[in-house]
């Protein structure tokens, strides 16, 4: 019985842990790359505007994290496979940088979230 009540706990802070990382990784990147070619534009909310285009893998990452939140395990392959997708999509097998900052977060996120819908349906 304590076994079961230790594993449900487990759960539940690496559920809570690896959805606020999540939220606040994508919405770091998501910021980030809306307002960091924004001057290149002109600035302002014209430049923003302009630059809009440059957030949609990260948005799509927003969309990602909403749907662990509602599905845990669907939510986390699909945040693997994001993480996977973003190797080929930044060229990281060139920059190991990117490799460490973009792909392997994400797909460890990913696994945290998997490997915790295992231990809740576990238990």
């Amino acid at each position: 019985m304590r076994k079961k009540i230790k594993l449900v706990m487990l759960a539940k802070y690496l559920r809570y842990f690896t959805r606020i990382v999540l939220l606040i990784i994508s919405l770091f990147w998501f910021v980030f790359s809306l307002l960091s070619g924004a001057g290149d534009y002109g600035g302002g909310f014209k430049g923003i505007l302009l630059n809009s285009p440059n957030t949609l893998p990260w948005l799509v990452l927003l969309t990602l994290v909403y749907i662990s939140f509602r599905w845990e395990l669907f939510g986390g392959i699909l945040i693997v496979l994001m993480g996977l997708f973003t190797i080929f999509f930044f060229n990281a097998s060139k920059h190991l940088f990117v490799l460490f900052v973009f792909s392997l977060p994400l797909m460890a996120l990913g696994g945290i979230l998997i490997f915790n819908w295992y231990l809740t349906k576990k238990s």
